[in-house]
């Protein structure tokens, strides 16, 4: 058998890959490809994942749906051609037999379901949580939201209810709740996204060790995204949000830890932090400090930065998920985009609840930090949002194992079987 994964994002890929990872570690595993809708596969070159039919990084990133102005660009830039050759990769895979995983929105959706392949989708970008929580429909929210009573509308759900649609994973059980009482067969398995977090003892014995011991530490987690150029620009804020915080903790010493995504130009984060007056400092990894701060920045030690942090100031997307989900309350504030904008930001912060603190100026970032800190029954309730909303590491695993049963294995006759 054989599978092909389309997906449509820098977040998605790396979902996607997580998955088939865990897949072809099965017996009988089938053949991999994937045709990444969005940018150029990278993450599926490096897993070793073969690519189907041709790619292309558009002007948005991918972003056209939070700056219609960016479509223009997208179509100036080839989009049209592109999406025709990718819908055609896509039915001449179904014609040679080959079955579809999709992972993202209605995007790769709608391509697995006209290719004619069997297909199961993977849905990361929708939540029932953007409209409400466990109890009632979050206060504010326009009231044509949500209208057809679900955050996936009518024809998203019929493309998941088609016969075709061999399973539905949703990203938490509110949704799968819901969807299941609209007669989508929708399942929970956990979220991929908290998977491969697991920390390795040296890395967090090295970056411990570039600190000087001290008897009140204050350790936060930087995370400014992983596209250039926005995460320069997105940095710059940041810093001026570190100032924030250390003029508010002035009594305590303040670890930063930068997560960088390794494709980003190092010297471009540390001539920002020069401009800022911080000065390099000796230390295994790339390191400077100012007054009662010191920051690290690593691009190889991003789950070692997220459990060692009290936590976290974001302008990112998975990431921030990321950090939520291992229970950090996390400081966020917009930019001029193309991602994180102020209406990302804000829909962000009603995905993730109470563990976002959303803010209009990097400025406010220490006072903010300082009243959540103090507030430990506010924390355990961060903790436990994180939980509930994010799940617990093993999804990836989870839907690979349904996956190998369904195709691998001989198919059950119930089709809820595998996922029970």
């Amino acid at each position: 058998m054989k599978l092909l994964c389309i997906s449509n994002g820098h977040g998605e890929d790396g979902i996607a890959v997580r998955i088939l990872k865990q897949l072809r570690q099965l017996p009988g595993a089938p053949t991999l490809a994937a045709l990444p809708i969005v940018g150029e596969g990278r993450a599926y070159e490096k897993a070793g994942i073969a690519i189907q039919g041709p790619t292309q990084a558009m002007p948005s990133g991918g972003f056209i749906y939070m700056d219609r102005s960016q479509l223009w660009r997208d179509l100036q830039g080839g989009l049209v051609g592109l999406t025709l050759a990718q819908l055609k990769t896509a039915r001449q895979w179904a014609k040679s037999g080959g079955k579809i995983l999709a992972v993202g929105d209605i995007v790769p959706l709608a391509i697995a379901w006209q290719s004619g392949a069997e297909y199961f989708f993977i849905g990361t970008a929708k939540s029932e949580y953007y409209l409400r929580n466990e109890t009632e429909r979050l206060p504010g929210r326009p009231p044509l939201e949500g209208w057809s009573g679900s955050v996936y509308v009518p024809w998203e759900r019929w493309l998941m209810a088609r016969p075709r649609c061999q399973g539905a994973f949703v990203r938490d059980q509110l949704t799968a709740d819901l969807l299941q009482k609209l007669g989508v067969p929708a399942h929970y398995p956990g979220n991929p996204m908290m998977d491969d977090l697991d920390t390795s003892a040296d890395k967090l014995a090295r970056l411990t060790a570039t600190f000087i011991p001290a008897p009140a530490v204050l350790t936060l987690a930087l995370l400014p995204g992983s596209r250039a150029p926005e995460a320069f620009d997105n940095w710059q804020r940041m810093v001026k949000a570190i100032a924030s915080v250390m003029q508010t903790f002035g009594d305590r010493q303040i670890r930063l830890l930068a997560a960088l995504a390794p494709a980003l130009n190092l010297a471009a984060f540390k001539d920002v932090l020069l401009d800022a007056g911080w000065q390099p400092a000796v230390g295994e990894y790339l390191t400077f400090q100012r007054g009662n701060g010191m920051v690290v920045l690593t691009t190889n030690a991003f789950a070692e930065c997220l459990h060692l942090a009290d936590a976290a100031i974001a302008t990112a997307g998975t990431a921030t998920e990321q950090a939520v989900g291992l229970g950090k309350p996390v400081v966020t504030f917009p930019g001029p985009g193309p991602q994180f904008t102020y209406a990302f930001a804000e829909s962000q912060s009603r995905l993730l609840g109470p563990s976002i603190i959303l803010l209009s100026q990097p400025r406010e970032a220490g006072a903010a930090l300082k009243t959540c800190l103090a507030d430990g029954p506010r924390l355990q309730r961060i903790a436990e949002n994180g939980r509930r909303r994010m799940g617990s590491p093993g999804a990836a695993g989870a839907i690979a194992k349904a996956l190998h049963q369904h195709y691998a294995e001989p198919p059950y006759s119930d089709a809820t079987s595998w996922a029970a």
